[in-house]
């Protein structure tokens, strides 16, 4: 994919999207700003990035879902985050970023650091940082740290505990019957930020 910056954030293209489903996937992009009561440039950011992230396909005025599309706006809320997560990664803006955090030793970039990532693009440096942090953490690919004015990346740990092979102490109590003297431990849950819908669209926590 292209080096591009998104000009919208999440809320803006979800919404878009919302609305096109609404009008059975396809659609005049002028008729859409109207039901948004929007001028046509005013949606052309987020059209053009639901375009880039091939969500959507336009022609001679006229948007249509693509197959990837449809299925983000059938999905659930973990689905839709899946596909932006699948393909912002396929970016070039979003790839060098995530190798940089990957290669950089505490996995962190400071803002001077984004920035200079962000200069190989046409984008007004605050704008595209700010819209770039926004979807990186809808699609939880990486955190901003305010306070130390770092980007951050997500370090999940999913591998599962091992088991242990040596044999219960002697006179320890087995998990069968009751379940009583069963050791139980309680990770800390890693489930991803919660997000909500309000006014029919989807707006991230």
């Amino acid at each position: 994919m292209p080096t591009t910056y998104p000009k919208c954030n999440p809320t803006e293209m979800m919404g878009l999207l919302v609305l096109l489903n609404s009008h059975k996937g396809s659609e005049d992009v002028a008729l859409l700003a109207d039901d948004l009561d929007l001028e046509i440039d005013e949606i052309l950011p987020a059209l053009e990035f639901a375009e880039i992230l091939q969500l959507v396909s336009v022609s001679e005025g006229r948007t249509t879902f693509t197959e990837l599309g449809k299925r983000l706006v059938e999905g659930s809320i973990r689905d839709r985050k899946a596909i932006i997560r699948d393909q912002l990664r396929r970016t070039t803006l979003f790839k060098t970023l995530l190798r940089a955090l990957e290669n950089a030793p505490d996995h962190s970039l400071t803002d001077d650091q984004l920035n200079q990532i962000v200069s190989f693009t046409t984008a007004p440096a605050d704008e595209a940082v700010q819209n770039i942090v926004n979807w990186g953490r809808y699609a939880e690919l990486f955190r901003y740290d305010s306070d130390q004015r770092r980007l951050v990346a997500n370090r999940r740990t999913t591998t599962p505990r091992p088991q242990s092979s040596r044999p219960p102490p002697p006179g320890g109590t087995t998990s069968s019957g009751s379940g009583a003297g069963r050791t139980v431990h309680a990770g800390a849950s890693s489930s991803p930020p919660e997000t909500r819908i309000a006014g029919g669209v989807l707006v991230p926590a």
